[in-house]
């Protein structure tokens, strides 16, 4: 959880397997009330970001501060949890279908015979930048 500066908003984030999707929370502490989420999918380069406004309940004055400092984290959540879908986009596909294939994660056993697979897929300038986005790994990691 972030708090803002002033204390009187804080945002959550969580990750929902389900929806293959981070999610960030802008919450009026006081109130117990989430005010806006937004939705950063991190698996298909077909879902877009999206934010949505909790329409329960009285429509709320967000100062425009608050909200700046969200949509900031908002930015860097999308920066780094789909910069890997501004690769080229022969890169996104094979990224794509790492990460389903082996769910994001790879144990050290796989990692060599993955690691030689994907050599054959990809330049080898590449290499690092798609086994970070695919498994959060680096090449030194074996």
């Amino acid at each position: 959880m972030f708090a803002d500066p002033g204390g009187d908003y804080a945002i959550t984030r969580m990750y929902s397997v389900p929806d293959d999707a981070w999610y960030l929370e802008l919450d009026h502490v006081r109130d117990r009330r989430t005010l806006v989420t937004a939705i950063v999918p991190d698996e298909d380069p077909a879902r877009e970001p999206t934010v949505c406004f909790d329409s329960r309940g009285p429509h709320p004055d967000i100062p425009y501060k608050v909200m700046r400092w969200f949509m900031d984290r908002v930015d860097a959540e999308i920066r780094t949890s789909r910069a890997w879908m501004r690769l080229r986009p022969e890169l996104v596909a094979v990224i794509h279908d790492l990460r389903q294939e082996h769910m994001g994660a790879i144990d050290d056993a796989d990692f060599p015979h993955v690691l030689d697979q994907v050599r054959a897929a990809v330049p080898e300038a590449d290499l690092p930048a798609v086994i970070e986005a695919a498994f959060g790994r680096h090449l030194d990691d074996r």
